[in-house]
């Protein structure tokens, strides 16, 4: 007599075979916010020394690409925005670097403001963002990591975002139907700080300092990542059998609306 065994492959405790979507979107996500990352600290260092002058721009505004470009004009050191660019070591042109360097200080001209005194000098030349952005970028790779670790698609972006901790400390807030509290929470613990530090910085004489600029902007980027990686990572249509499959911490189910009411 010939027996037979049917072997079945682990589930997951979403309730699904795989998690390799998770994966590779946390993977493309990570490498695209560290790989802006690392161009940011090789460009300056790959540039001949002091090529990259004290620079003073716009947020999401177009500054530097010319010799002739807003930036490089002479403004009046008491202004708001812009310095007298002829006295913080000449105009800076990323229009006229090579491709790779010209994406690295041209995205950076883009989205930042690109003030000297906010932001680090590798190499005697101003990095293409200030400190502020380079903790955003870090803490996005990093989120991304961490739900490439952890994270599971769990039907909706609230709870395939929660799926980074362990179901044991989410059993509580499972049974209590805190779970759009427990994600407003995070988010608010993310951007909060941040909030804080920059628009007390605008619209008051204070003046934050580069190591609670990196670190306000390095739990604000995890926040982001995360968020990324969660909204494209929540797929429903991954699940064959509908909501009912998908598993909860404390043993919590999706139900339809007409059991819910």
């Amino acid at each position: 007599m010939i027996s037979t065994q049917i072997v079945t492959a682990p589930m997951e405790i979403n309730g699904r075979p795989d998690r390799r979507r998770e994966r590779r979107t946390a993977t493309w996500i990570a490498g695209v916010f560290g790989g802006y990352l690392f161009l940011c600290f090789l460009a300056p260092a790959m540039l001949p020394t002091g090529s990259v002058p004290e620079l003073s721009g716009r947020a999401n505004s177009i500054d530097y690409f010319s010799h002739n470009s807003w930036g490089n004009h002479n403004w009046s050191e008491d202004s708001e925005l812009g310095h007298n660019q002829s006295a913080h070591g000449g105009t800076f042109a990323w229009g006229e670097m090579n491709p790779l360097w010209a994406f690295t200080y041209g995205f950076g001209d883009i989205n930042c403001h690109q003030k000297y005194s906010r932001s680090w000098v590798i190499n005697e030349n101003q990095m293409p963002v200030c400190v502020r952005d380079i903790g955003i970028f870090a803490g996005a790779a990093l989120g991304a990591a961490l739900f490439g670790r952890f994270g599971l698609n769990r039907w909706t972006i609230r709870d395939t975002l929660l799926s980074i901790f362990p179901d044991n400390a989410l059993t509580g807030i499972y049974q209590n139907n805190r779970r759009m509290h427990a994600f407003l929470g995070i988010g608010l613990l993310c951007a909060v700080p941040m909030g804080i530090d920059g628009f007390t910085q605008l619209l008051t004489d204070y003046e934050s300092i580069n190591p609670i600029r990196l670190i306000t902007g390095l739990g604000f980027g995890m926040g982001l990542g995360l968020f990324f990686t969660s909204s494209l990572s929540a797929r429903p249509q991954d699940f064959e059998n509908g909501a009912g499959q998908v598993m909860l911490p404390g043993g919590a189910r999706f139900l339809p609306p007409s059991e819910e009411e």
